[in-house]
């Protein structure tokens, strides 16, 4: 943990205290608050801080409402990632290491951007859910939630939808992968739905997330300051110093079952479509079979999800699927977020399909990416594999490895 006087702080983050209560509200609204490197380094330094002070009780995230679309947090700021590749960013003084030098991006090396940004936040992601359970973090949806903002909230303890939730992990649309911890939480979902939410980038909304156990809760976005406000005022209670987290105290497990509500009879679509989605996605080895299975459905399902994942990077779809595999068998999430690294880092070299993703969706906006390979046959398991190979002296690394996830 920084020291106070020397915690990072940038406009984008805004952290308070009401009573007893840690707030961070998201306050990037050009980008729907979509986390960058300085947002990643004001929270890693302001949550420890709460977390070793006795008198907090819970934290609330939330995004500003400020942005132009409702947003908790659209993902990572992509574009900054693509840049800092394309040009060879640093983040810090390294005579070792070349500006200029777009080469040594992609191999996990301290003070590239392309390295730190995916570092510093999977820490930040392990830390959240490394939290005390009696401390517990309440996030709240009202909006987008995608990629990083799935990412720094889905490990803390609640996760709060409503009318205005708008979930997904769209990774495979720009030639990446559901990375942030995704590769422990996705496969264990039940049936195929971990496969078809990480290949398909399907957009969830609450029904669809309360069905799938993603979201705790559902509060319609009228209550959500009310909800707030209950929980700084139940803070207040007990005497002054007492440390009831240290009792084993959840101050906020009733309050959010008071203001949960049944969000209706209409079925989610992932209900709806439950077993369409087990046939084609639970139990597939290859996405061959995956993409096998939805065309001898001969559905509408099956033929609008083929379509959807034509359209995907071939190889992002085959990394992703391996990943979720290898992540069924990690032991907590720590080990899945070391795998993530060694992954991520493979994307950020100059040949891999994140670089054209973002350029046909971001930067000449054609939205008409061309993947290579363009074909799923074309791209070998060797090529898959060398995604998940060593960092050696790079690797992203803990203090303590032994914490499992939520």
């Amino acid at each position: 943990m920084q020291p106070l006087n020397t915690m990072r702080f940038t406009t984008k983050v805004i952290p308070s205290r009401s009573s007893n209560v840690g707030l961070v509200q998201l306050n990037n609204p050009k980008s729907l608050h979509a986390l960058d490197l300085e947002m990643i380094r004001a929270l890693t330094d302001v949550l420890p801080a709460w977390q070793s002070d006795p008198s907090v009780k819970a934290t609330i995230f939330s995004g500003s409402s400020q942005s132009k679309k409702k947003s908790f947090c659209a993902g990572g700021d992509v574009k900054s990632i693509y840049l800092a590749g394309i040009e060879g960013q640093q983040t810090g003084d390294d005579e070792n290491i070349h500006t200029a030098d777009t080469r040594i991006h992609g191999y996990g090396h301290k003070n590239t951007y392309t390295a730190d940004m995916f570092r510093e936040e999977y820490r930040l992601n392990y830390l959240i859910a490394s939290q005390k359970s009696t401390v517990p973090q309440i996030s709240l949806w009202d909006g987008i939630v995608m990629g990083g903002g799935v990412g720094i909230s889905i490990h803390g303890k609640y996760r709060v939808a409503t009318e205005n939730t708008l979930f997904a992990m769209p990774e495979t649309s720009i030639g990446f992968f559901p990375d942030v911890g995704s590769t422990y939480w996705l496969p264990r979902l039940s049936g195929g739905l971990g496969n078809y939410i990480a290949l398909t980038g399907a957009r969830l909304k609450a029904n669809d997330l309360l069905y799938a156990g993603i979201a705790t809760h559902y509060v319609p976005s009228e209550r959500l300051n009310d909800l707030v406000q209950a929980v700084v005022d139940v803070s207040k209670q007990g005497n002054e110093g007492d440390d009831d987290s240290e009792q084993g105290t959840d101050i906020a497990a009733g309050l959010l079952m008071s203001f949960h509500e049944d969000i209706g009879k209409e079925p989610s679509f992932l209900a709806q479509f439950r077993e369409e989605i087990d046939e084609a996605f639970a139990m597939k080895n290859t996405v061959e079979e995956i993409m096998a299975a939805l065309e001898n459905s001969k559905s509408e399902f099956g033929s609008s999800t083929l379509s959807t994942l034509q359209k995907m990077s071939p190889t992002s779809l085959k990394v992703t699927l391996d990943g979720i595999k290898r992540g069924k068998i990690c032991s907590n999430l720590s080990e899945c977020l070391k795998m993530e690294f060694r992954m991520s880092q493979r994307f950020m070299r100059r040949d891999s399909d994140f670089y054209e993703g973002i350029r046909a969706l971001l930067i000449d906006k054609d939205h008409s990416p061309k993947w290579d390979p363009e074909v799923l046959e074309s791209v070998s398991d060797d090529e898959v594999l060398s995604f998940f190979n060593s960092l050696e002296e790079n690797e992203l690394s803990f203090d303590d490895t032994t914490i499992d996830a939520p």
